[in-house]
């Protein structure tokens, strides 16, 4: 299949509106955390199963079960970026680690500056999703969100925060 082909091929992927990226381009607003391991923690909180906090320092979190999936990235800036590899832990893994009380509906992923995206439980446990700490094989570059970011690869980027520090179950309050 020549270029051209393959390109075109490319564009019948992207969602309605979306363009075709080729390299992946910053984009966030205010600055840049800076990673202090000896401080950064994963947290799992709100209503767990068992009602208590559950926390993963940056080794322990690094030495938590890795995966990678192969996974297309859609901005709500109206870029795409087609079949990356992500490489991190499963948002699955952590979710059998620490699970939630049997009547959590959402969650919401808490990241660096109070950052926050609420999320269906559903979403989050999506067989696909994964707390990236790589990408196509080489570590997340701190502008990318390292030590780890969320990817939702059936949602927009929006809602996969850079930067990730934890999750908070959430009841429904309906």
């Amino acid at each position: 299949m020549g270029q051209s082909q393959s390109r075109e091929g490319d564009h019948l992927k992207l969602p309605p509106g979306q363009r075709l990226q080729r390299g992946w381009p910053v984009t966030h607003y205010g600055p840049v955390p800076k990673f202090r391991p000896d401080r950064w923690e994963f947290r799992v909180f709100g209503a767990t199963a068992d009602g208590d906090k559950h926390c993963w320092t940056h080794e322990e979190f690094a030495a938590l079960p890795y995966d990678t999936i192969t996974a297309d990235l859609h901005c709500v800036t109206k870029f795409s970026m087609l079949g990356s590899e992500w490489g991190g832990v499963p948002a699955t893994a952590l979710v059998a680690l620490a699970p939630p009380a049997s009547d959590v509906t959402h969650v919401m992923v808490w990241a660096e500056y109070g950052f926050s995206s609420n999320l269906r439980l559903s979403d989050l446990t999506s067989p696909k999703t994964i707390f990236a700490t790589h990408k196509d094989g080489d570590p997340l570059t701190a502008e990318h969100g390292f030590p780890a970011r969320l990817v939702v690869p059936h949602l927009y980027a929006w809602k996969g925060p850079k930067w990730v520090r934890g999750i908070e179950y959430m009841l429904s309050l309906i």
